[in-house]
């Protein structure tokens, strides 16, 4: 009996000791716990009023970014970049105005507020409308260092000069083509060369014709019946016999000298009824040849047309009746003065340029078909606008940047749209800059290189702290539904040692009933 008391006894003390240690650790430990993270915290908030690091960078490649602290793949120590460093120097609620624009020109600028050329408020265009990246700032050292040359915008005459490349060609209105009326056989060839210089009345070819004979016959027996009787009847029949040889290309003192002899000749001489080179020789001596057959190609080299090429975007430039200049290869001292003729209304499909026609007096034989020569346009006019150095420009793709110089060794990115190129390596500027500002013209490709990496950096950063907001909600909800656990844990273990206390109960009759 004693010994069951003394076992019972244990079991008790045992059980009830464990419920007090399980009440205590459910109960404190929380509590020391949320001690703890609030502890944490007020140090995070006192760090956090210190400079806050964003990540760490390699020291000799600033694009080689760490979360943590450690060593670069150079075996170099990482260095911190602050918050402070990144962040934006400028001032972003006030907005800054760059300059003014017509509402329905874009490229027509004003440096003040006012009225456009159709009467219309002007327009105010923002900074951060064309800004074309993130800002940057370096000290003047390092500005020396890069070699940095700033130009300002300027204001003045849009003096653009085409220079393109043209070839020597006929003039189509002065050449001509001889071909017989009638068939005949060549008898005599004159022009028996192909460069032949002919003037307009020389013999071409001697030719016999049965037509031609015919002809002359017809003409003799007219010219003695109008000689015996000079009745109207015998004058239209001669007048009508005339006719038929002039529209055979015979000429009036060819006829004359038949009319002299009284004789029919065998032959009769074609002659050419142009001046000119024979550029183009289809018959020898002897030969049969049909009536409207091409023998004889002549063209007048007195006047050359000269075609030249121009790009698309140069057409509106050019208009019929400008002056061009051109030069040779052989003579380049030599400069020749024409008038724009003709401006084809169509590209050439290969080269995808327009071809003007020039026309050039060529008394003097010195340019000759097929030869290549130096074209030059000059397009000035009264026309102005802003310009600035072509080599300022970055092509980044679609987007034209130039940098702006702000002074104190900030510089802002700016998105332009250029129009011609000018002389002496300028282009003009149609929208995104004012007159009077200043931009890099030496050194810029650095400055958008620290730039897009600038840019870079702060998208990563944003994105890493919009991720790590969203992890941290979540984490807090696992928290309190952790400690819900704890509490739901702290009820069963309840029901536990309430079903212990039963069994002991149960315990308690078995030993009754043992005794």
């Amino acid at each position: 009996m004693n010994i069951k008391s003394t076992l019972l006894v244990i079991i008790l003390t045992a059980l009830i000791t464990g419920t007090a240690v399980f009440f205590i650790m459910t109960t404190i430990g929380p509590t020391s716990s949320e001690s703890s993270n609030a502890l944490s915290e007020q140090n995070g908030d006192a760090v956090s009023k210190e400079r806050e690091i964003i990540y760490w960078k390699a020291p000799m490649d600033p694009t080689e970014i760490y979360d943590e602290p450690g060593k670069s793949k150079m075996g170099m120590d990482l260095v911190p970049v602050y918050a402070d460093e990144v962040s934006e120097d400028e001032d972003t609620t006030e907005r800054k105005i760059v300059y003014w624009k017509a509402p329905m020109d874009p490229t027509e600028i004003y440096d003040e507020p006012g009225k456009s050329k159709m009467g219309m408020d002007l327009v105010p265009v923002y900074e951060d409308e064309v800004k074309g990246g993130v800002d940057i700032k370096i000290n003047p050292v390092v500005e020396q260092n890069m070699g940095l040359k700033i130009k300002p915008v300027e204001q003045g005459p849009l003096n653009h000069v085409i220079k393109t490349y043209g070839h020597v060609t006929f003039d189509e209105t002065r050449t001509g083509i001889v071909s017989p009326k009638t068939a005949g056989w060549v008898e005599t060839l004159y022009a028996d060369y192909t460069g032949f210089v002919i003037e307009k009345g020389d013999p071409l070819f001697a030719m016999y014709s049965p037509s031609l004979l015919a002809s002359q016959e017809e003409y003799l027996s007219a010219y003695k019946n109008f000689q015996a009787r000079k009745t109207p009847l015998n004058k239209d029949l001669l007048e009508s016999a005339k006719k038929r040889l002039a529209y055979y290309d015979i000429a009036d003192q060819d006829i004359a000298f038949l009319e002299q002899t009284g004789q029919v000749r065998k032959t009769l001489a074609i002659r050419s009824r142009f001046k000119g080179v024979v550029t183009h020789k289809n018959v020898i001596e002897g030969a049969y040849v049909k009536a409207g057959e091409s023998l004889f190609t002549i063209a007048d080299l007195s006047t050359v047309w000269v075609e030249a090429h121009i790009f698309e975007y140069e057409q509106n430039l050019v208009y019929e009746g400008q002056t061009v200049e051109m030069t040779l290869s052989y003579n380049p001292e030599k400069v020749y003065t024409g008038k724009i003729a003709y401006i084809f209304p169509y590209l050439q499909p290969k080269t995808r340029d327009v071809v003007i026609r020039v026309i050039f007096d060529n008394t003097a034989g010195d340019l000759k078909p097929d030869m290549f020569a130096n074209i030059k346009i000059n397009t000035s006019g009264d026309a102005a606008g802003l310009i600035i150095p072509s080599q300022a420009v970055i092509h980044s793709g679609e987007k034209q940047l130039v940098f702006v110089a702000q002074g104190n060794g900030r510089f802002t990115p700016r998105k332009i749209t250029t129009g011609v190129h000018l002389e002496e390596g300028r282009v003009q500027v149609l929208t995104g800059l004012a007159q009077g500002e200043d931009v890099v013209v030496s050194g810029q490709f650095l400055l958008d290189s620290e730039s897009r990496l600038k840019e870079a950096i702060q998208k990563m950063i944003s994105s890493k702290s919009g991720t790590a907001k969203e992890k941290k909600e979540p984490s807090q909800n696992d928290g309190d539904s952790f400690f819900e656990e704890m509490e739901d844990g702290t009820e069963s273990g309840d029901d536990f040692f309430q079903d212990m206390e039963d069994d002991t109960e149960s315990g308690d009759d078995f030993f009754q009933d043992m005794e």
